[in-house]
C-alpha cells in the first residue's frame, strides 16, 4: 500500500491548486477516454442501423425497458408500487437502490428532460467518469498504457451496450472504480463516501465496502498503528464508518418501511431473487447439459470457468488486496445469487478487475495488434449488443 499511496498523491501542483491536478489529470486520461467514447459511439450507430431495419426505436430500447421503467416509476411517483403477477411473484420497487431515480428526479426538475432520458444522460456521463476510473487504477498499477486498454476492453464487453442505457451500471462502475482507487491511494475520505454512495446505488455496492475496509486493514494491522490512527488519522476511521452507511441505510429503511427486519431481503425473494451460494445456477447449467444440443450448457460452463480463470490470474498477478476483495465479491455476488439467470452477463459488467490480467497481456503487444484486436471485438460486441436489446435483453 505504500508504494501504492505514493504513486497516486503526488502534490497537485506547483502552486498546490487542485483545479490544475484535475486537468494535468484529465489530460492524461484523454486517450482512454476517447477510446472509449468510440467504443460506445460504435455501439449506438449499430443499435440504431439494426432498429431501422427491425423498425424498432432505439431510444426506446434504451430507456423505457425492463429496470429502467422501474427507475423511471420511482422517480415520477416514489417507492410504494407492488406489481402482483399471475404465478403468485410480488415484485415491488423496493428491490431498486434509490441513487439513480433520485437523481433522474432532481435532473427532470431543473432541465427540460423527462425521468427517462435523464437517466439516459446520467449513464452517459457517468460511463466516463467510470471509464475514467478504471483508467486510474490500470495507470496506477502498470502504467499508461495498460490503463487505456483496461478502459477499452470495459466498454468493448459483450454487454456493454448496457452502459448507455437507463440503468444504474455505469453510475455504480464510476462510484466503485473511483472508490477503490481513493483507497489504493489512501484518500480515505473520498473511497468512504464513494462507498457510501455505491451502496444506495446498487446491492453489490457491499464489494466497494469491502474494498475500503481491506485498504483499512492492510494499512493498519501489521504494524498495530491502529491505536495510532485512532489519535492521529482521523481521516481514515471516518472512512471506514462512512463507507457501508449507503447500503445499511437503505436496507434499514426498507425494514421500517416494511415492518420487517428482513423486509429487503423478503422484497428479493418475491422477485425470485436471493444468495443460496450458486446451488439454483449450477442446477440451470446442469439442466442444459443433460438435454440436447447442450450448447447452452457448455457456453455456460466455459464463460464460468473462464471468470474463475481470470479471478486466479488476478490473485497471481498480485493485484492490491482492496482490488482482489473488490473484484472477488462482485464475481461471487453475481455468479452465487439465485434468480433469472440471463441478468449474470449484465451483474459482472463492475467486475473490471477481471480484465487486469487481459489488458497487461494486450498492452506488451505491439500497438497496431493490440488497436486491431480491441477493434475487432469492439465491432462484434456492438453488433451483440444490438441483438441482444431487440431480443430478451437485460431483465
Amino acid at each position: 500500500m505504500t508504494d501504492l499511496a505514493q504513486a497516486g498523491t503526488a502534490p497537485l501542483s506547483d502552486d498546490g491548486r487542485p483545479g490544475r491536478a484535475a486537468g494535468r489529470a484529465l489530460r492524461r486520461a484523454a486517450p482512454a477516454l476517447l477510446a472509449y467514447a468510440g467504443t460506445r459511439l460504435l455501439g449506438l450507430v449499430v443499435l440504431a442501423i439494426w432498429g431501422a431495419f427491425a423498425d424498432k426505436s432505439p431510444h426506446q430500447l434504451l430507456s423505457a425497458r425492463w429496470d429502467s421503467l422501474w427507475y423511471t416509476r420511482i422517480a415520477e411517483e416514489g417507492y410504494g408500487y407492488t406489481l402482483h403477477l399471475p404465478d403468485g411473484a410480488v415484485h415491488s420497487n423496493l428491490a431498486f437502490f434509490p441513487l439513480l431515480p433520485a437523481l433522474e428526479r432532481v435532473i427532470s426538475a431543473i432541465a427540460p428532460l423527462g425521468a427517462a432520458d435523464a437517466g439516459l444522460l446520467v449513464s452517459s456521463v457517468t460511463s466516463l467518469f467510470a471509464a475514467w476510473g478504471i483508467f486510474a487504477i490500470g495507470d496506477l498499477l502498470y502504467g499508461r498504457r495498460v490503463g487505456v486498454t483496461l478502459a477499452v476492453l470495459w466498454g468493448v464487453l459483450p454487454v456493454g451496450i448496457v452502459q448507455s442505457m437507463a440503468y444504474s451500471e455505469s453510475l455504480f462502475t464510476a462510484l466503485a472504480a473511483w472508490g477503490v482507487y481513493a483507497a489504493l491511494t489512501r484518500r480515505w475520505l473520498w473511497a468512504g463516501l464513494c462507498a457510501a454512495l455505491a451502496g444506495l446505488t446498487r446491492p453489490v455496492g457491499a464489494a466497494v465496502v469491502a474494498a475500503v475496509w481491506v485498504a483499512a486493514a492492510v494499512e493498519l494491522l501489521p504494524d498495530g498503528r491502529w491505536r495510532q490512527a485512532w489519535r492521529n488519522d482521523r481521516s481514515l476511521l471516518a472512512g471506514v464508518v462512512l463507507a457501508p452507511l449507503g447500503w445499511l441505510g437503505y436496507v434499514v429503511w426498507v425494514a421500517l418501511r416494511t415492518g420487517s427486519v428482513t423486509g429487503y431481503f423478503d422484497v428479493q425473494n418475491g422477485w425470485g431473487n436471493g444468495f443460496d451460494g450458486g446451488l439454483a445456477f449450477a442446477g440451470f447449467i446442469g439442466g442444459l447439459l443433460i438435454e440436447p444440443p447442450f450448447v447452452g450448457g457448455l457456453g455456460l460452463l466455459l464463460g464460468v470457468g473462464a471468470l474463475i480463470w481470470l479471478a486466479v490470474r488476478c490473485v497471481r498477478q498480485r493485484q492490491p488486496l482492496p482490488l482482489l476483495a473488490y473484484g472477488g465479491a462482485v464475481l461471487v455476488l453475481a455468479l452465487a445469487a439465485k434468480g433469472y439467470f440471463g441478468s449474470k452477463p449484465r451483474l459482472l459488467i463492475p467486475a473490471f478487475p477481471l480484465l487486469l490480467p487481459i489488458a497487461v497481456a494486450l498492452a506488451r503487444l505491439r500497438p497496431v495488434r493490440s488497436a486491431l484486436i480491441l477493434g475487432s471485438v469492439g465491432l462484434a460486441s456492438a453488433v451483440y449488443g444490438a441483438f441482444w436489446l431487440h431480443g430478451s435483453g437485460p431483465p
